[in-house]
């Protein structure tokens, strides 16, 4: 019985669907379609036509008959093969009678229907003022008009049409040689309309056109080869001159009738192609079947009015978006909605609850859940399911489990004190201890929790961040992970960040400064490391740590290296360019030095912008965290081999130790500013620094000393033997435009010493 009801009620919508498609949208959807239709196989028109644009000279009759009778004599000398003179005229001087009977049967006149005078299913029209007989002599009288649409689009073309009892042949029918009892026929809007040839009366009448232009073709005098004497719209190419139109209808025109069908074969098809298939399990059979569907709603049309059929597109293609919807709407509605195979109700129930006043939302999720179901045969997924939330049950004294996706479970429970809330939360992971046996399969499970304490927000709020805190307790390895009201405020900026980076880079909100190098034997400023900073509109100055690691984590620091690498190349070459050598320094970020895309990408930017590697400084921070040691190795050595120094920064520090001084030939060391800023006051330190410059020697490498507030310690390493010096002593980092000025300050050849500055 409710079977019987539904398909009903199927029906019913299906019905209401085609009404509401044919009165609302169909007609608007079908202009689109078929203008796209013909606008995407848009063709040159045939060159056999040429269109002769007469102008109306004069006010006067006779004045226009005079001048018509010129250009036909004009036209006598070029030998067209047909003419048709489209002026709307009904009467004629001798003049213009005697050219008119010269040209014998080789001329016909043109009278124009008003096309909303030709109705649907009819061709008969009536006080038409045709030219009458006297001026006409021998020649056809023929009739051009055309069927149109509620937009005054052209739909169709009448092979002939009866005035007043009597059929005349259609112009487009005559073009085309086609007798008057042909029935409609349907303009090839394909014909681009701007590719007919068009030339002015004037140009006949002073022999400027030339002979071979006219010379066996068919010629249009016509009155009506511009917008100004009245036009209709030409799918594909909007409103047209009358004349483009019947020269569009004459290359349609075919011996067989056409058929304006307002049958809706096209919508039957494709109901009946895709309505078996919806309910198949076989998803590629079901695609498969949705795929013909669409291809039947978009080409069906096209291919009926190939063999002479006219069917509505519009209705086709709004039944297809309508089917297409409701088939989304009841899959989500089946999957989302609907209670799942596991019995439990899903987090869409549970966001639609309001949490109590006094209870936090919890979320557990269960690691390696998603490999579980992968073992599981498909029969067995819910019992998984159910076994997992009755623990859940048990332990936390709740009746109402929610299921979600990816082994995600919540509920709702009474907040309990900081300590309380972890013991009661280890005692739920210990519940999970024992293995989970699910029809003869076992498994060992590992249960992490995320709880949201925030009471001030809405259920799916706290859903959602319960579910962050969860999935950062299992990628952190935790028990429980809190989310809290402050984190909340700053995850939209932080979700966004990305974007921003994007964003900074194009505008300049992220900029390089400079921090300028001191070389002690020269006694000038010989370099320089750029470092990226942020001034956001809003927030301010942001810290590169922050965004840095933000761009690491999401794996985008490759765009924003390549970025300060071009600027830096920039900022070199232009530094270079004022005398001295000028070395620039560039950061490599660990998350990109092992990356196979490295050597490859710096290679293309080297290329493109011609500099000179050996101008340009790689600093290698801490490689602690690098996946692929020796294919970081290996990349360093191809950026050295490629010419660029290489330089370990932080030296004395994490990973940057000996080791990494064995494996990597590198050119410069740089010592980490705890042990230069201590220098002066610990002996211990002191000697470090000494010892690490002797050794820096002794391989053939320079020392960079960073960190250099004072003259007290830039005097004690000059007199180390320290190379180079680094520090808010010689200067802190600045825009390029204060790096040039300090450094032509001192002069290009160093003859200041830095203590005289």
């Amino acid at each position: 019985m409710m079977q019987k009801h539904r398909n009903l009620y199927v029906a019913v919508f299906a019905l209401f669907t085609y009404a509401f498609a044919w009165w609302i949208f169909a007609a608007p959807v079908d202009q689109v379609y078929w203008n796209a239709r013909y606008f995407l196989s848009e063709r040159q028109a045939d060159k056999s036509v040429v269109v002769v644009r007469l102008d109306q000279v004069s006010d006067e009759a006779d004045g226009n008959s005079n001048y018509y009778a010129e250009v036909l004599k004009s036209l006598h000398k070029t030998a067209p093969a047909h003419v048709y003179l489209d002026a709307g005229i009904k009467r004629g001087n001798s003049a213009l009678i005697t050219e008119i009977r010269s040209w014998g049967n080789r001329l016909s006149l043109v009278a124009r229907v008003n096309p909303t005078s030709i109705a649907h299913g009819t061709s008969s029209v009536s006080a038409l003022d045709l030219p009458d007989r006297a001026l006409a002599g021998t020649a056809e009288v023929l009739v051009s008009g055309f069927r149109v649409n509620f937009w005054k689009y052209v739909t169709l073309a009448p092979c002939s049409i009866e005035v007043d009892g009597q059929a005349y042949r259609s112009l487009a029918a005559s073009m085309a040689g086609i007798g008057c009892n042909r029935g409609d026929f349907r303009p090839d809007f394909s014909i681009d309309p701007v590719s007919v040839q068009v030339i002015d009366s004037g140009a006949l009448v002073d022999g400027s056109a030339k002979a071979s232009m006219l010379a066996g073709r068919t010629v249009l005098l016509s009155t009506s080869a511009t917008s100004a004497t009245g036009t209709l719209g030409y799918f594909g190419h909007r409103q047209q001159p009358l004349v483009m139109l019947d020269i569009a209808a004459a290359a349609g025109a075919s011996p067989r009738p056409f058929v304006d069908w307002r049958f809706e074969i096209v919508v039957i098809l494709f109901i009946f192609t895709v309505w078996p298939v919806r309910r198949m399990n076989n998803r590629w059979v079901r695609w498969s079947g949705y795929g013909v569907g669409v291809g039947i709603a978009l080409l069906g049309p096209v291919a009926f009015e190939h063999y002479g059929l006219l069917v509505g597109a519009g209705s086709t293609c709004v039944v297809m978006v309508v089917f297409g919807c409701w088939r989304t709407w009841s899959r989500w509605r089946e999957r989302v909605i609907e209670t799942g195979n596991s019995g439990l109700p899903n987090f869409i129930a549970l966001g639609k609850q309001k949490v109590p006043t006094g209870f936090n939302l919890v979320v557990a999720v269960i690691g390696r859940y998603e490999e579980f179901l992968a073992t599981l045969p498909t029969d067995l997924h819910g019992e998984c399911a159910r076994q997992i939330a009755r623990r859940f049950s048990v332990g936390c004294r709740t009746g109402e489990i929610y299921h979600g996706e990816g082994g995600h479970f919540a509920w709702l429970e009474q907040d309990h004190g900081a300590d309380e809330q972890l013991e009661h939360f280890e005692g739920l992971k210990a519940l999970f201890s024992a293995p989970l046996l699910v029809g003869g399969h076992m498994f060992d499970t590992n249960v992490h929790f995320g709880i949201d304490r925030n009471g001030q927000f809405d259920t799916l709020t706290r859903l959602n961040t319960a579910l962050a805190s969860a999935s950062e307790a299992l990628k952190s390895g935790r028990t429980i992970e809190q989310f809290e009201a402050n984190r909340l405020a700053n995850a939209p900026w932080e979700l966004s960040l990305l974007a921003r980076i994007d964003e900074g880079m194009r505008n300049g909100d992220i900029w390089l400064a400079y921090q300028p190098q001191w070389e002690f034997a020269e006694s000038r400023i010989s370099g320089a490391e750029a470092l990226i900073r942020w001034n956001d509109p809003v927030r301010g100055p942001i810290r590169p740590d922050e965004f840095i690691l933000q761009a690491e984590r999401a794996g985008r620091i490759d765009a924003l290296t390549y970025w300060v690498l071009e600027q830096a190349i920039s900022s070199a070459e232009a530094m270079n360019a004022l005398g001295s050598r000028f070395q620039m320094s560039v950061n490599l970020s660990a998350q990109l030095v092992d990356k196979p895309s490295l050597v490859s990408a710096t290679s293309e930017i080297v290329l493109r912008r011609g500099i000179d590697c050996r101008l340009l400084t790689i600093e290698v921070t801490e490689t602690a965290s690098v996946y692929n040691r020796p294919a970081a190795i290996k990349n360093l050595l191809a950026l050295k081999a490629m010419g660029f120094r290489l330089s370990i920064d932080d030296f004395g520090t994490g990973e940057a130790s000996l080791c990494y001084l064995a494996d990597l030939p590198s050119d410069e060391l740089k010592l980490d500013r705890r042990f230069v800023s201590r220098m002066t006051t610990s002996d211990r330190d002191c000697k470090i620094v000494h010892s690490t410059i002797n050794l820096a020697h002794a391989l053939g490498q320079q020392v960079v000393a960073e960190g250099i507030e004072d003259i007290t310690t830039f005097d004690m390493l000059r007199r180390l033997g320290c190379d180079l010096a680094q520090g808010y002593y010689i200067g802190r980092p600045e825009t390029f435009e204060q790096l040039r000025a300090r450094y032509l300050s001192f002069g290009r050849d160093g003859v200041k010493s830095f203590t005289s500055c």
